[in-house]
């Protein structure tokens, strides 16, 4: 069982990347926050690893914390939730956030996540809210650096949201708030759309 990968980044996105240890290419699912605080392409970084195992498939899901590997494993010990959705949760409220939004019973908040309707953010609350008690996390509540895009990237960002998950209107309006530099790459403007769209 995997449960820590150190090595070079060999190519990324924001849903996985390819980890490069002593010149094995590991596949390495991973959330926004985890992308977030990637090296470029040729960097190196130590991930936590999830490894699931089916049948017919060995997947592993990488964090950059051991907080949030501990969160993702909560979330996929609720019925219904499987590593899929819990990696998307996570891609969509930050650990710290999502901590207070169950042990307040926040059911807006829970049920603003693409893919939790409102049965789902119940049973979370019902089944978390003593487990992440106990886990005794602290929320850092982060202020967001406005940063700006060009215009044909807007496009590209806001199809990749929806695709995503994004409802079209949540995407538009949260791209009306981000500036566009010349220089600026459709990387950059994706990243600053999601924290944006995860607060």
């Amino acid at each position: 069982m995997i449960a820590l990968l150190t090595g070079k980044v060999a190519s990324k996105s924001p849903d996985f990347i390819i980890l490069d240890v002593n010149g094995v290419g590991y596949r390495v699912q991973i959330p926004f926050s985890t992308y977030y605080e990637l090296p470029e392409e040729g960097g190196e970084v130590s991930l936590q690893i999830y490894t699931h195992v089916k049948e017919d498939l060995i997947a592993l899901y990488g964090f950059r914390t051991v907080a949030e590997k501990n969160f993702f494993q909560l979330l996929i010990s609720v019925s219904g939730i499987g590593p899929k959705l819990g990696k998307d949760i996570l891609s969509n409220c930050q650990v710290g956030d999502l901590s207070n939004a169950i042990l307040q019973g926040n059911l807006s908040r829970l049920c603003a996540i693409p893919g939790i309707g409102k049965k789902g953010a119940e049973r979370m609350i019902l089944e978390l809210r003593d487990k992440v008690q106990k886990l005794e996390l602290s929320v850092p509540m982060q202020g967001g650096a406005r940063q700006s895009e060009p215009s044909g990237i807007r496009e590209d960002v806001a199809s990749a949201l929806v695709n995503l998950g994004y409802r079209d209107l949540v995407v538009k309006n949260a791209l009306a708030d981000i500036q566009i530099p010349a220089e600026a790459s459709m990387e950059t403007v994706l990243k600053q759309a999601l924290k944006s769209l995860m607060k």
